[in-house]
């Protein structure tokens, strides 16, 4: 299928929900993508079973912090230049561009860039979600290598990163993205077609449009936070899903600090009852407790969004006084393995609480 421009709006609606607060807002990249489709074409959505082994498929995207990639849009040259570079070193041309993370900016920048490449996408992602940190994904966990990495700022000077493993390029990244004012493109993981079979997490772009679908449908027929929460037990992954919380933003404590965007959320019940759930977040949402304890840990999916509305907000769009829905939703089974977990499950963020699944918490 052509990922068309009436697809934009959708699938940067579903990304942002599926990004769990992070991946950049979807506002930016939405508007970017359709500029690159009215000049270059729709790009082709192609499923990962459909790619030929041998296909080179090359990830893009932007690194940084959400509350900075807001401010600092792209102008193409800097995709081209990060491409270019990739294929340079790699001594081999794309035949397919692949998100990292399905999660708002960087779910649409990848169709972006297809489009202005010629280039077909591939239905799929390395997260499943959104995460901080380039070595939290898929790809890394099941064997594909993160180097070279290339990385571009908007003003097209360019940093190609040769590490020994996923995370130590992590910390030269993010170290190279915090010089470029934290809003960088960058491409890593080159990879084959027979790779990515093995290793992403796949249909998650058609996954993201349907999301949208679903929402903007129940707008026009009853409660759209409903209507999201049906179509997401339609799917093969997604389908362990409840409201954790209804409630209004009574304290947030957000800031821009070792590259990323960290903080906490509060959110009281609106019923007067009193209750309370605290959400964590770097970049992305990572635990949802309540006076009873935790609810949703990483990496399950943390959203939230507008409780008449279903509006996916991330977490640069906070505000105190917000009318919100917490979401909790269950991640791929590729992302809940004891090697998944390893790299990305709550020990990698700091947090002391062990992995419990959605289903078994909220007993769904």
């Amino acid at each position: 299928m052509k990922l068309t421009l009436e697809d934009m709006t959708d699938l940067a609606r579903g990304s942002a929900f599926l990004g769990t607060g992070g991946g950049g807002d979807p506002y930016a990249g939405r508007l970017f993508a359709e500029n690159m489709i009215r000049l270059h074409g729709a790009p082709e959505l192609v499923h990962p079973r459909d790619i030929p082994d041998d296909a080179n498929v090359f990830i893009f995207g932007m690194i940084g912090a959400p509350t900075v990639l807001i401010e600092k849009l792209m102008n193409g040259a800097e995709c081209d230049l990060a491409i270019d570079t990739m294929e340079k070193m790699t001594g081999r041309k794309a035949d397919y561009i692949i998100s990292a993370e399905i999660g708002g900016l960087n779910s649409v920048i990848p169709v972006a860039m297809a489009a202005r490449r010629g280039l077909p996408v591939v239905d799929a992602d390395g997260m499943g979600r959104a995460f901080p940190e380039i070595q939290m994904t898929t790809f890394n966990v099941y064997g594909v290598p993160i180097s070279p990495i290339v990385i571009v700022n908007d003003h097209l000077e360019s940093v190609v990163i040769n590490a020994n493993n996923a995370k130590s390029g992590e910390g030269f990244a993010r170290a190279v993205a915090i010089q470029m004012g934290l809003a960088a493109m960058l491409s890593a993981y080159p990879m084959t077609g027979k790779q990515v079979k093995e290793t992403a997490v796949h249909g998650t772009l058609g996954l993201a449009c349907g999301i949208g679908k679903a929402i903007v449908r129940g707008r026009h027929e009853g409660d759209p936070v409903d209507a999201l929460l049906a179509y997401l037990r339609t799917t093969d992954y997604y389908n362990k899903c409840a409201v954790l919380f209804d409630g209004k933003v009574v304290d947030l404590l957000r800031e821009t600090t070792g590259g990323f965007s960290v903080g906490r959320c509060l959110f009281e019940a609106l019923d007067g009852s009193g209750r309370r759930m605290e959400v964590k977040f770097q970049n992305e949402h990572l635990i949802a407790r309540d006076e009873n304890g935790v609810k949703t840990i990483v990496p399950d999916l943390i959203c939230m969004v507008d409780r008449e509305t279903a509006e996916p907000i991330t977490t640069e769009a906070l505000k105190y006084g917000q009318r919100l829905k917490v979401i909790g939703v269950s991640a791929a089974p590729a992302m809940r393995t004891p090697e998944a977990l390893a790299c990305f499950g709550p020990h990698a963020f700091g947090l002391s609480e062990p992995f419990q699944p959605i289903e078994e918490l909220m007993s769904l």
